[in-house]
């Protein structure tokens, strides 16, 4: 039996979306773009895609720690849009596996960049601290979780541990009998192998990897792989998130920061735990439920826990306001051109 990924991610280019279950897909104009560049150059899909990642991070970074030398206003407005870029090449797989949340966030980074491209090239971003705190906060969210990914030994490390968390929880709440498989690794364009026969670079990751990347299935006391983790699972993303938000308030003292990311880190990852063990007990034991042709593992993965972790974050959020009021201020502000076009719309 063929694991789910519990946390699918993409890693192949995501150049077409699908239209219909006929296997007919129309090709994204964007996506295309990037992958006729790619060709030209020689290198994959992915590898486009992790360049354009690298080189808006890059130039983000410079705007951000130099944000009050003169040319960082024009390194930050030429990233944004880079950033964008990264980010909505994702969405084309996110459609694929129909999960409506990330379809959402990835489409609309591009627009997104595209607009906050045009606030910085408008506003006097060196007396705009939202505008600096908006820079860092892109920054200190992609460069933990691209460590990690780019560190085979600690993408590892982080799949290990959360699929044996996962495995604890079921064990302490009576639902015992899985086990964790061995670590596995999927590479792009290639099958699956055991991590032990892999041959590659284990210190920096020099090759792309495939929609599974490094995975440990969960296999039930039948023998029978249940699901697979990958490193979204691990709630990293939601973790990098807090952390690039909290790291990025510069002018608060650093004691403040780091008391709010010993809050914030240990509590998503807890909540994750009750998440991931949730996905597995609901599909190990439910294996014929389908509301409308949807199974009970992308019902509780892509619709239940994806709302679920959404409202924690929501809370999450409003906790870290009380803890520092910088942050809010600098959230709304941001929110405020929304808040002004739904005003104009009603």
């Amino acid at each position: 039996m063929k694991s789910k990924l519990i946390c699918p991610i993409v890693r192949e280019g995501a150049s077409y979306l699908r239209v219909d279950e006929s296997k007919v897909f129309v090709e994204d104009p964007i996506s295309a773009f990037v992958g006729s560049f790619a060709t030209i150059f020689g290198i994959s899909d992915v590898t486009m895609q992790l360049l354009i990642g690298s080189l808006g991070l890059v130039m983000m970074s410079v705007s951000f720690h130099r944000h009050s030398e003169n040319f960082s206003k024009g390194l930050a407005i030429i990233s944004w849009p880079f950033i964008g870029l990264f980010f909505y090449l994702y969405s084309g797989y996110f459609v694929e596996i129909s999960d409506p949340v990330l379809i959402f966030m990835t489409a609309g980074a591009l627009p997104a960049g595209l607009a906050i491209s045009y606030w910085e090239w408008v506003s006097d971003s060196s007396g705009n601290e939202t505008i600096v705190w908006l820079r860092g906060f892109v920054v200190w969210s992609m460069v933990p979780y691209y460590v990690v990914f780019g560190i085979p030994h600690l993408n590892m490390a982080f799949v290990q541990f959360t699929a044996v968390s996962a495995e604890l929880m079921l064990e302490f709440a009576g639902f015992g009998g899985y086990e964790i498989g061995s670590m596995m690794i999927e590479r792009h364009g290639e099958v699956a192998i055991p991590v032990s026969d892999w041959d590659g670079n284990r210190l920096v990751l020099s090759e792309p990897l495939g929609e599974g990347g490094f995975y440990a299935p969960m296999i039930n006391d039948e023998g029978e792989s249940v699901v697979a983790f990958i490193l979204a699972c691990s709630a990293l993303q939601s973790m990098a998130v807090f952390i690039g938000a909290i790291v990025a308030l510069k002018s608060v003292h650093w004691k403040r920061r780091a008391r709010a990311l010993f809050i914030a880190i240990p509590t998503i990852h807890v909540l994750n735990v009750f998440r991931n063990a949730g996905i597995v007990w609901l599909t190990d034991t439910y294996p014929n439920w389908s509301l409308a042709g949807m199974e009970i593992f992308d019902f509780a993965h892509s619709y239940a826990a994806k709302v679920a972790s959404l409202f924690a974050m929501f809370l999450m959020a409003l906790a870290l306001f009380d803890l520092l009021p910088e942050l809010h201020k600098h959230v709304m502000k941001v929110m405020s051109p929304i808040v002004k076009l739904r005003q104009f719309l009603t």
